[in-house]
Parts: C-alpha cells; sequence; structure tokens
C-alpha cells in the first residue's frame, strides 16, 4: 500500500525482539504489503516489520524472482554452512561476509493464518535467516568475527547516513499491549 521508511543502525527498534503476531485481519494484510512495497522499492532481498518500526514476527522476501512473506518464523538450519557477502537495508550500501547455515526450513503462517513451510538454501537461506534475526533483535554485523566486525563498525561510524535522525516512531495498528509497538 505504501513505501515506509526504513529505520538505520542505532534506532533501538532494530534491537528489540518482535512480538508473536495472534490476528490474522487486515491491518496485518496491509502491514505485508507495506512491507513488500518498502522492500521492492529499496530494493532489496529481504524486509523485517521492525525495519520499518512495527514490533511484530512478519518479514517479506525477493529471491531469485520469488516474491513471498512469512509470520511467526520457527526455523530449523543445516549443519552445513556458507561464508559470503551480506548486506542490509538498515546499514546501506555496506556489505560484509558473513557464515550462514547453507539451506533452512522455516515453518511459520501466511498472512491469512494458513500454515506454510519454506525451503531454501544458499540466498533464499541466507534472506530467511537474516530476516528472522531482525525478528530477535538481532543484526548481521552481530554475526560477523571480531576483525570483520570492527571493520563494519568502524564503516558504519564513517557512513554518511550514521546519526541522522529516525523516523519518529509509527505506532502499529496490531499494538494491544500499551506498548506502542
Amino acid at each position: 500500500m505504501a513505501i515506509q521508511p526504513i529505520r538505520l543502525f542505532g534506532d533501538p527498534v532494530l534491537r528489540k525482539p518482535a512480538i508473536e503476531v495472534v490476528d490474522f485481519d487486515k491491518e496485518l494484510r496491509r502491514l505485508v504489503e507495506d512491507l513488500t512495497d518498502t522492500m521492492m522499492g529499496a530494493p532489496g532481498a529481504g524486509l523485517a516489520a521492525p525495519q520499518i518500526g512495527v514490533g511484530l514476527r512478519v518479514f517479506t522476501w525477493y529471491v531469485d524472482g520469488e516474491l513471498g512473506h512469512l509470520v511467526n518464523p520457527r526455523l530449523t538450519l543445516s549443519a552445513e554452512t556458507q561464508h559470503g557477502p551480506e548486506g542490509c537495508l538498515s546499514i546501506p550500501d555496506l556489505s560484509f561476509d558473513c557464515t550462514r547455515a547453507l539451506s533452512v526450513v522455516a515453518h511459520g503462517f501466511d498472512m491469512h493464518g494458513e500454515p506454510v513451510v519454506i525451503e531454501g538454501s544458499e540466498l533464499l537461506a541466507r534472506a530467511i535467516q537474516h530476516e528472522t534475526d531482525h525478528l530477535d533483535g538481532v543484526l548481521f554485523v552481530d554475526r560477523l568475527d571480531t576483525d570483520a566486525r570492527k571493520a563494519a563498525m568502524r564503516a558504519i561510524r564513517e557512513a554518511e547516513w550514521f546519526g541522522l535522525d529516525q523516523p519518529t516512531v509509527k505506532v502499529s495498528p496490531h499494538a494491544t499491549n500499551g506498548l506502542g509497538f
């Protein structure tokens, strides 16, 4: 429905674990549309609700021409790993090599509350793990080895966007807990 501002590194919403979705209603469908529009407009391979200021366990992805979303994901990761470049719309224009599971099986729901299982490897597995991390308040730079993390933090501090005013907190139509997310 609308492209939303993407929260940048340093915004506290990116470090707060998101809450489970309990209402599969028109507001959730609007959120999925907003996530999709924002991700495609950026453009990106994935976008989680906290990245647009909504503390719910929802994300979208667009990988290898496949567009999808997942609500309340639970992941099973392969023991085999992959190491490669990863970036983030909340950490614009920076990419660092990050180790992830090579494949993933993600259980969750679609925006209508129907159970879904997504199986992916390589880039799709990386995107699903990255976006699920966002739902847990984890950023990909947290998963880097010590030297890469130091380099990433230095690059973030030197980035033109770092320290700019963040968008004002958006109150989700899903907020029923009085906390504003």
